[in-house]
């Protein structure tokens, strides 16, 4: 969605454990360069980093800086990585120099004066190398002095403060995926995006079970084998069948349940979606394929119970839409901060003023969350102690006691429902969670 996922907040979800999807709701370069910056926010080893040449003037990396964050280069003797090292140019030293024109020469550490070590050499040595020098960066060089790539200490300090981020573990970078839509013309996009270095592709349909899905799935699995690839929607056992039949690696289940959808209302197609959730679970266990529980999660309350049902994780949109990280400004309405939250389109409007499209969502808001590294943790928590009320130790143990018959359900009264909710004061006052105040 574009008012959920865009590349800050693909950063901020993967240096959480999570993954962000990034919508396809623009033009092709656009996503594709949501899909680099967040691959680029955070690397073991950098093995395309920015290079510059001892000619270039200073201006040259004011403009690198201003577009991509990035406040320090290798200098190389032709610019580009591969070639011999001749030295380094760190932001601070070009701060308070008022001639831009000058080259990067004039203001570069020499050789000698930049932090290296020897190809091939391990993140753990690259890492230990960072810590005993004051640099912000080590070179990698070969017996020749040739630039092979570039360790940071920024991703280093990532590394400590965000301990359970999802990364590529083959280069150290944050998972990002991708949505597409399910026509043919989207597979350029989807050449774009795995050329940009994207890990997942979700392709995008409010209802999955269609032939065109079911050949872009099957395309994508033949093009890039080693790529994962997401379909859906589904809701029921036969729609789950046709696409876990076309090679899928993951399953979104959920029609017509998410807060902003009308799509029960305008096509009466949809399904409960813990009845979804379990039967389309109980059909991809067989094929070792993982359920994404789409839709419906109100609150980590919604979140536990379709994990309860066979759900192998959840996709969030209205509960991380107000977080600061999401695209969008907030504003003020009757003294609460809020941000814009939309649906889209089944079939945007096209150029024909007569041509309809139909809507099947609406336009809304929510409320501010904070940041993320706050409000992650406190759901990460909430879903562990729900867990730990079951008696139940993990994930892996939450899914081996439903299909074994441990794990038992009850349907509630409307006066259990009431019970188990705040009720009978005259006010009271809700915190997500404590600060320690």
């Amino acid at each position: 969605m574009d008012t959920v996922t865009e590349a800050d907040m693909a950063v901020g979800m993967a240096l959480q454990g999570g993954v962000g999807i990034l919508h396809c709701h623009c033009e092709i370069e656009a996503q594709v360069a949501m899909v680099e910056h967040v691959k680029r926010f955070e690397n073991g080893f950098i093995a395309n980093p920015f290079c510059m040449r001892s000619d270039q003037p200073i201006q040259d990396l004011d403009t690198l800086s201003r577009d991509h964050g990035i406040s320090g280069v290798p200098i190389t003797e032709d610019g580009k990585i591969g070639s011999r090292l001749v030295g380094l140019v760190e932001g601070k030293l070009a701060d308070f120099v008022e001639d831009r024109s000058q080259p990067l020469s004039s203001i570069m550490l020499s050789p000698s004066q930049v932090t290296t070590a020897r190809h091939p050499c391990t993140l753990e040595e690259a890492h230990a190398a960072l810590k005993s020098s004051k640099s912000n960066y080590l070179c990698v060089l070969d017996d020749e002095g040739k630039l092979k790539s570039l360790s940071t200490r920024i991703d280093l300090v990532k590394n400590r403060d965000f301990p359970n981020q999802c990364q590529d573990p083959s280069t150290q970078s944050l998972v990002v995926g991708a949505a597409i839509g399910s026509a043919p013309a989207e597979q350029e996009r989807a050449q774009a995006l795995v050329a940009a270095g994207v890990d997942i592709i979700v392709v995008d349909s409010r209802h999955g079970d269609t032939q065109e899905q079911v050949d872009m799935i099957q395309w994508l699995k033949a093009t890039f084998p080693t790529l994962e690839v997401v379909g859906g929607n589904v809701a029921t056992f036969s729609q789950a069948r046709n696409l876990l039949e076309a090679g899928v690696d993951g399953l979104r289940v959920g029609m017509g349940v998410g807060s902003i959808s009308t799509s029960q209302q305008v096509k009466a197609g949809g399904r409960a979606q813990l009845s979804a959730i379990y039967h389309s679970a109980l059909l991809a266990r067989k094929y070792d394929v993982p359920v994404i529980a789409d839709g419906g999660i109100a609150n980590t309350g919604c979140a536990i119970k379709a994990l309860t049902m066979g759900a192998s994780c959840v996709m969030m949109g209205s509960l991380l839409a107000g977080v600061e990280e999401s695209p969008g400004e907030y504003y003020f309405q009757d003294g609460m901060r809020l941000k814009r939250y939309k649906g889209l389109t089944v079939q945007q409007v096209t150029a024909d003023p007569m041509e309809l499209g139909l809507i099947s969502g609406v336009s809304g808001a929510v409320v501010d969350k904070g940041p993320m590294r706050r409000y992650v943790p406190f759901l990460n928590q909430s879903i562990r102690h729900g867990l730990q009320d079951m008696g139940i130790r993990s994930l892996r143990d939450l899914k081996s006691n439903l299909y074994d018959g441990t794990l038992r359900f009850e349907l509630r009264s409307p006066a259990a429902q009431k019970e188990g909710r705040v009720h009978d004061l005259h006010m009271h006052q809700q915190r997500l969670f404590s600060d320690g105040k």
